[in-house]
This record gives C-alpha cells, structure tokens and sequence, in this order.
C-alpha cells in the first residue's frame, strides 16, 4: 500500500459497543439517589430491636393474621402483613454479613429469635381458645413450602434492600416486599399446628418461615456488597480474621442445609406440578369420576394417590395408566388407586362436594350452551325465512300487468341435489300457466324480470 492509497473505513462496532455498554450501565445503575452508607446501616440497625413499639406491633400484627387465617380472609391477613415489623431483624442478618459485623448479625438472630419466639406464643395461645379449629385453604397453603415461595422472598428481599439504599425512600416498595415475603402467616400455621397438636403442620409451616428469612438474608447481603459498602475495621487482623471466619462459618452452616433443602423443594414442586398435569390428561374416565387425588414426594419413592367413585378401574386400564407415567416425569412414582368400597377410607368430603358441584356446573354450562346453539339456529332459520319469503300475490299481478293471458303462478324456494354433489343448493322454482304458448324470448323475458324483481340470480321457471 502506497502513501496516496486511502486508508480503510474503521469499523464503527467498538463504538456502538462503547455507547450501548454505557447506555446499560447507566439505566441500570444503583448509584443515582443513593443515600448514605451509614444511614442505611444505621436505619436497618434501628429496625432489629424488638421492644416497646415494636414489640406490641408485633402481637397485634400476629392476632390480626391468626384471625385472618381463622376466618379465610385474605384481606385481614394482607393487613397483617402490612404491619408486621418482622423485616427489621432478617435485613440485619444479611446486612451483617455484608460488612462483617458479628455484633449486628447477634443482635439480629438474638431479636428475629425472640420475635419467632412471641408469634408461635401468641398465635398458639389464640388458635387454643378460638372456637373454629376447621384448617381453611388460606392457612393450609402455609403448611407446604413451594420453590417459588423461596423465589419470591428472594426477589422480595432484593427490591427491600435496593429500596431501602435509596434517599428518597419508595413508599410502595416496603409494604409490597412485606405482603409478597409472607413472613407473618406461617408463624401463625406454626402456631395453629401447635395448638391442634398437627406436628407436620406446624414443620411445613415453621419451615415456610425459615426458608423466606434466609432468602431475605441473602438478597440482602448480596445487594450490600454490590454496592460496594465498607466493611467493618477490627481492632487488630487477627480478630478481623476471626470474626470473618466465624461469619462465613456460620453462613456456610445455614446456607448448605437450606440448598440441600431448596433443591428438594423444586423437586416437590416439579412432582407436584407433572403428576396434576397426568391427572387433568389421562384421568378423564366415562363411567368413573376422579374426586381427589393426593401427590405424596418422598426422595426414595413418591406416590400418586387417586380415590375414584363410579364403575370399578379395570386392572389393564390401571396397567396403561402406569405406563403412560413416565412420559410425564412420574416414571419413578407408585400410582395407588382408592376405588369401589370407602368403607375403611378416609374420604375428603369437602372435595367430593366440590367435584359434585364443579360436574353440575359444567353439565349445566354445557346444557346451557347447547341449548343457546339451538335457540340461535332457530333463530337464524327465521330470519332467512323471513327474509327470503316470496311474495307470490304481488308478483302474480305484477305479471298480470306483463303478461295478461297469465293463468295460475306459483313460487317456492326448493333444495336441488346434482348427481356428483353432496351439498344441496337452494333454487327459486317459478311455475306459471298461460292461456297461449309463449315463445323463448318471452320465457327470457320473464326469467329477466323474476331475477331483477326477487334478487335472486337461481330461477327455474316453468311455463305451461
């Protein structure tokens, strides 16, 4: 290449790569409107202690969930939520082992253990004098942890500490991470199970409690160290050491057993979710209804439950349900069918009353529907006989006016079959008698003069 060659374009990609890094930075940037590092601390070292206020918000938030539970009332338990100062002391877990305070994460467990401690004791104490013992739908979905409960408190933590960061505090940010958490409720299922003496639902729903607390920790601690915040100096490195050691020690204790935990959590969740999609797929019988059925995991061997009421399962019928298990993840799962004599059975009468009471609906939607389908084709078939109606008098003498030797007529709407079609067609047949015989121009004539008078462009007129 010689001095007068032009040089080459340069490539504008680094520099779109440039720009478009840089536009994603800045809108997804945490350092706009943040507020100062030791006011954030210092507030959520502010939320952990449990006393005076905080102590009585916290009986009064947990009677108001209990009661919630109690009566099924969403909209109590959301109101529980909303007071429940249970955030306080879980924030300052993970804000603890952000900066490596092992003063405020002692403060923190010591304070979320008294915390957990008065809620099982006061919702105990109410569900032992409540008069209604019956388990409502709103506290049993407590007593099972889902991995998406574990999701949305990790999420839920992570939009509290980002909006807790800010200076300009989000006002709606707060109360919605506390209502999605869900902190409050499965201590009050704790307390149900320990008041009814249930020990399983008071370890599903205990165990919802820690789950959500952990994730909120460690949703916290992450966005602490995102954004960069300071560690905690220590007089000498040796006991900065040891203090880092013991932290991490201790995360290391909490975190193994939770993911172990977790894991079999979305283990639950997936069996769950495959064995109600066989249900809803392979269960739909003519002569039998499925009124419950009941997945049970276990990590050696799970099992589908099915109770059926109707006409007795055939053996081969049940063989080929067994084999269609696996093309929905059940291959390692024992199908078990409850069928024919309840007499030794424990039945769930309320979801028999619901499966009764879904079918009637839906017989009667159905019925309902068919007989709309009817009544429209019926009206339907009125209208195009309304409006196809030939006025047989009015073109009689319109005729007579045309053609005066005119006799007898007659005109219908007539269904006409072709040899090679299996659809019928719809002819106007004319039928007209005259005191002469007319010749082809006249028949055209009239044929032309139906057609424009009627609007219909299939006639078959016949003169004699």
């Amino acid at each position: 290449m010689t001095a007068t060659d032009p040089k080459p374009p340069r490539s504008n990609r680094p520099n779109l790569l440039t720009r478009f890094s840089q536009l994603i930075r800045e809108r997804f940037s945490l350092d706009e409107d943040k507020d100062d590092e030791a006011d954030v601390i210092q507030a959520i070292s502010r939320g952990i202690e449990f006393r005076g206020i905080n102590l009585w918000t916290l009986i009064f938030a947990i009677f108001i969930a209990s009661i919630g539970l109690n009566i099924n009332s969403p909209a109590v338990i959301t109101g529980a939520f909303l007071i429940s100062p249970l955030m306080g002391p879980i924030m300052g877990i993970g804000m603890g082992v952000g900066i490596n305070d092992l003063a405020m994460i002692q403060r923190a467990l010591k304070n979320i253990s008294l915390a957990a401690f008065i809620s099982l004791l006061t919702s105990t104490l109410y569900f032992f004098v409540s008069p209604l013992h019956l388990a409502q739908s709103e506290l049993l979905a407590r007593t099972s942890p889902t991995v998406w409960d574990a999701l949305v408190a990790f999420l839920g933590g992570l939009a509290g500490i980002v909006a807790g960061s800010r200076r300009e505090k989000v006002s709606n940010v707060i109360p919605g991470v506390a209502i999605a958490t869900a902190l409050m409720p499965p201590l009050c299922t704790a307390g149900y199970g320990l008041a009814t003496g249930n020990l399983y639902y008071f370890a599903g729903a205990f165990y919802l409690f820690l789950i959500n607390a952990i994730c909120i920790s460690i949703a916290t601690f992450l966005i602490v160290r995102f954004l960069g915040y300071h560690q905690k100096q220590y007089p000498t490195p040796e006991v900065e050491r040891r203090v880092r050691n013991t932290i991490w020690f201790a995360v290391f204790v909490v975190v193994i057993p939770s993911s172990y935990l977790g894991y079999q959590i979305v283990r639950k969740t997936i069996f769950e979710e495959s064995a109600q999609r066989f249900v809803a797929a392979e269960c739909d019988f003519q002569y039998r209804q499925v009124i419950s059925f009941a997945a049970h995991f276990n990590r050696r061997q799970s099992t589908l439950e099915l109770s059926l009421v109707g006409e007795p399962l055939p053996k081969d019928s049940i063989d080929l349900l067994r084999t269609k298990m696996p093309a929905y993840g059940l291959g390692d799962a024992t199908l078990a069918i409850k069928q024919g004599n309840f007499k030794d059975t424990e039945i769930d009468v309320d979801a028999l009353k619901n499966t009764v009471t879904d079918q009637v609906i839906k017989y009667s939607q159905t019925s309902i529907a068919r007989k709309d389908q009817i009544i429209d084709s019926l009206r339907r078939s009125i209208d195009r006989s309304q409006t196809s109606r030939i006025p047989v008098a009015d073109l009689r003498n319109e005729l007579k006016i045309l053609m005066p030797d005119v006799q007898t007529f007659t005109a219908a709407q007539s269904l006409v079959m072709n040899a090679t079609s299996t659809k019928p067609d719809t002819v106007m047949l004319v039928y007209a008698r005259f005191s002469r015989r007319h010749t082809t121009a006249e028949k055209q004539r009239i044929e032309r003069w139906l057609q424009s008078r009627t609007k219909s462009k299939k006639i078959k007129l016949l003169v004699e």
